[in-house]
């Protein structure tokens, strides 16, 4: 694929959908923080079922310090693995509190150094709070970028190297939430939706099945 068929694509796909964002829901950047950490392994539906409540009560993260890991499980216990996902919730919200005066910090180092958040939180974060550049590679994206020959590759990491140097800057902001929700709605793991998929005609997919 060459660097005009991946320009086209983004078109594309910008035009369909002008201002993209997560579906996760949120009111601070901390909020998205949590909220990214408890989507591991669970999907954006589930943890904002979960974080309605917990964010009207405890929106802060001195007000979710407070509560401790067993009252936090009780708000997130319909998500996988919430107990593990309580406990480095409270040591995150304790490290801001000690090391961040309560912000959470803009770095992917500090980001990363905060319990349960590796390098996809990170990059999730500086992008849709603080509106940096960055890809995450999720399932969606690494499915979507080897299938299309967008950007090939057998790590989450090396598929988004691959990215940062091969989406035009223009389009580098969004690419993130562009290719995941591409993947969630359209080009799907069991059966993508070759029939109505924008990009198809750019798609390098060998399986793809058109009318």
């Amino acid at each position: 694929m060459n660097a005009t068929q991946r320009a086209e694509i983004f078109a594309r796909l910008q035009a369909a959908n002008p201002a993209p964002t997560t579906e996760l829901e949120y009111g601070s950047p901390f909020q998205l923080l949590i909220a990214v950490l408890l989507s591991a392994q669970a999907t954006d539906v589930s943890v904002n079922k979960a974080t309605k409540k917990l964010f009207a009560d405890a929106p802060t993260p001195a007000a979710m310090a407070a509560l401790g890991e067993e009252r936090l499980a009780d708000y997130i216990k319909t998500i996988g693995l919430y107990r593990t996902k309580a406990k480095n919730a409270i040591a995150t919200c304790n490290i801001l509190l000690a090391q961040h005066g309560g912000e959470v910090p803009q770095t992917r180092e500090a980001l990363e150094a905060l319990p349960g958040v590796g390098r996809k939180t990170a990059n999730v974060v500086l992008n849709t709070a603080f509106g940096e550049p960055t890809i995450a590679v999720d399932t969606h994206i690494f499915r979507v970028a080897n299938r299309t020959g967008l950007a090939t590759g057998k790590t989450p990491l090396a598929v988004e190297l691959k990215l940062l140097k091969s989406v035009p800057e223009a389009y580098r902001r969004d690419a993130h939430h562009w290719l995941i929700l591409h993947g969630r709605y359209i080009c799907t793991a069991r059966r993508p939706q070759c029939e109505r998929c924008p990009i198809a005609d750019l798609c390098e997919y060998k399986g793809k099945a058109l009318p």
